[in-house]
């Protein structure tokens, strides 16, 4: 099959660190997420990349946009996001993630049963996330959520940090019998992982899987060069957003939309066509909808 020359843009709204107080725009409520889905999702974002947050008792003091793994956050902001691209006449692919660190593994899975999202994050390997806390992602969590995606027909999206982790995704997706070709998206520029330079970007392509597709994103200040490299590389993705970087040019904070319609102009400058949100299934190959599937299910892992 012929390499597509459509390109897929991926928003990461808000993940799980970024404040308000860094990057006032960055969504915190489902509805703050569902109205920033339809704003890039117009501005040529075919996949929007969801954490959620919840004002929470830490240690004393409310917390406000705590991060979170509630069910209740995910369904409400899947919902909202449904209704509000039904109502804007838009369409984006719902990526939800699983990332939870200190979260037990069922709050880490139960939304992927109880929503059915298109696609979710898959980190394949524990690592010393910016030499600070640790960024657990254990073997026994990872064989539980190989088997959530291939029940639930859930494209992964492998998390890779570094060159070992694109083996450790290869060893879940034979183990497991995950659909192929896998989808990689680089995360470059994390401190105790892959810098984010293009010899690095370079030397992490050309282990790539038979037949996947990639996508990159540079943390912080590696945000730009990481873009560059990766349409001069044939990248089929770029991701952007809030999450991995809060700047749009040295001390001026981003939007989300403003960092969407950047990463657009530059494909764009390189030859390159949007992917719409189809366009970006048929890639993946991801088959189904979650948008123009009103249902909600029970949860395979949750609360005893």
């Amino acid at each position: 099959m012929a390499k597509s020359n459509k390109i897929i843009i991926q928003c990461a709204l808000c993940g799980a660190g970024t404040k308000k107080e860094q990057a006032p725009t960055v969504p915190y409520t489902p509805e703050e997420i569902a109205e920033q889905i339809v704003e890039v999702a117009k501005a040529g974002a075919s996949i929007a990349h969801i954490h959620v947050r919840e004002d929470k008792m830490v240690d004393g003091k409310m917390q406000i946009g705590y991060k979170s793994m509630s069910l209740e956050k995910f369904t409400e902001a899947v919902e909202l996001t449904r209704k509000a691209c039904k109502e804007a006449g838009v369409d984006i692919i719902i990526n939800l993630t699983t990332s939870g660190g200190e979260y037990e593994d069922y709050k880490r899975l139960q939304h992927l049963g109880a929503l059915r999202p298109e696609m979710c994050s898959f980190d394949p390997n524990t690592l010393n996330w910016a030499n600070s806390y640790i960024f657990e992602n254990s073997p026994r969590f990872l064989n539980l959520l190989s088997q959530e995606v291939v029940k639930y027909d859930i494209k992964p999206e492998f998390e890779i940090f570094d060159t070992g982790h694109i083996d450790s995704a290869m060893h879940y997706v034979n183990k497991w019998n995950i659909p192929k070709p896998p989808h990689l998206q680089f995360i470059m520029g994390v401190g105790g992982s892959m810098p984010g330079t293009a010899e690095n970007l370079a030397f992490m392509v050309s282990k790539l899987p038979e037949g996947a597709t990639w996508s990159v994103s540079g943390i912080g200040r590696t945000h730009l060069p990481m873009m560059l490299a990766g349409l001069a590389l044939g990248c089929d993705g770029l991701r952007v957003g809030l999450e991995d970087n809060i700047y749009y040019s040295k001390g001026v904070v981003a939007t989300n939309l403003q960092l969407v319609e950047r990463a657009v102009e530059l494909a764009k400058l390189a030859g390159r066509e949007i992917a719409t949100a189809d366009e970006a299934r048929e890639i993946l190959g991801i088959t189904r909808n979650c948008l123009r599937d009103e249902k909600t299910y029970e949860p395979t892992f949750k609360a005893e």
